[in-house]
């Protein structure tokens, strides 16, 4: 006789700063503290249902523990876009907000969009994540305060100046500190020399890939894509053919190809030839940019999910 895979039972998660709010059933809401123990106690109500499936919005950072914890419980998890539920809510007509209406709405939303899996991550590439979070945040402190000193006058401007020196070494420090962590890890210093492999895949694309994209090398190329936001999206209706837009996807992720493409049409023949083609035959430089994007980002996929894929040189 075969089995029967069991039916998916969704259970709705609102993540708050202090606070967990679930439903498995869509009536009853129950709540724990986002605290290591709050997690110990949700973890042990959802063992009673079979092929339990939690559906949680991202929240900033604060999701993130309880994430990991129901990932590494041997649970499936859905982290979904805030934007993406709110759209949905419209749809139902529902306007009011609490954590009680929310948890019941992610319980929904999961149950009609049946939304992609988290793909869990090892604790070296949590770590690395939490670096570069940090680095992106020292480089927009650095940037700003660049910024202040072409108008800052002359007590203000040696307190900037020491302030961008600071800013500086503490870059070059955390700079040292992703390289360190990445080498002293197997998995993720095979993965690194895998993709810089292609030039132009530099090592803080090379950190924020390992970092942020769990996905690379174990799904396909255009899913990966919309993933990040470089696929176009169609805008047609009847006989109006608008022209395609990327849209959505994961920011980090997205501003640190985009400067790796700008120097791999510089420094990396075949990119920089597949860049020059696309101009000539008359396409905008950000539409012929973007489609480098993809290119890397195809090519980045192939290096990891096939170790037999070599580069031409």
């Amino acid at each position: 006789m075969e089995k029967t895979t069991p039916e998916v039972t969704y259970a709705g998660l609102d993540v708050a700063k202090d606070r967990l709010d679930y439903t498995v059933d869509g009536t009853r809401c129950d709540h724990v503290p986002n605290t290591v123990r709050g997690h110990e106690r949700f973890i042990a109500a959802l063992r009673s249902w079979p092929r339990i499936r939690v559906i949680c919005e991202a929240s900033g950072g604060y999701e993130r523990a309880v994430v990991a914890a129901l990932l590494l419980a041997g649970l499936e998890v859905c982290v979904v876009n805030p934007g993406r539920v709110r759209a949905f809510a419209r749809a139902e007509g529902l306007l009011a907000k609490t954590d009680r209406l929310d948890a019941q709405l992610l319980r929904r939303f999961g149950q009609k969009v049946q939304p992609r899996l988290h793909a869990p991550m090892d604790q070296s590439a949590i770590i690395l994540r939490e670096l570069l979070d940090y680095r992106r945040q020292v480089c927009a402190q650095l940037l700003a305060a660049h910024n202040r000193l072409e108008l800052a006058g002359a007590v203000l401007r040696v307190r900037l100046e020491a302030q961008v020196v600071f800013l500086e070494k503490e870059l070059a420090e955390i700079d040292r500190l992703i390289k360190e962590h990445i080498e002293q890890d197997d998995t993720l210093r095979r993965k690194a020399a895998r993709l810089r492999e292609l030039q132009g895949a530099g090592p803080v694309l090379t950190a924020t890939l390992l970092a942020y994209v769990p996905e690379l090398g174990e799904i396909g190329s255009p899913q990966l894509s919309a993933l990040i936001g470089v696929a176009p999206y169609a805008h047609d209706s009847g006989r109006t053919q608008k022209n395609r837009h990327v849209r959505g996807g994961r920011a980090p992720v997205r501003h640190v190809l985009y400067m790796a493409a700008l120097a791999a049409t510089r420094y990396n023949p075949i990119l920089r030839a597949y860049y020059q083609r696309l101009i000539a035959a008359g396409k905008p430089k950000r539409v012929s940019l973007v489609a480098v994007m993809r290119k890397m980002l195809h090519v980045l996929n192939l290096l990891l999910a096939d170790p037999h894929f070599v580069l031409v040189r």
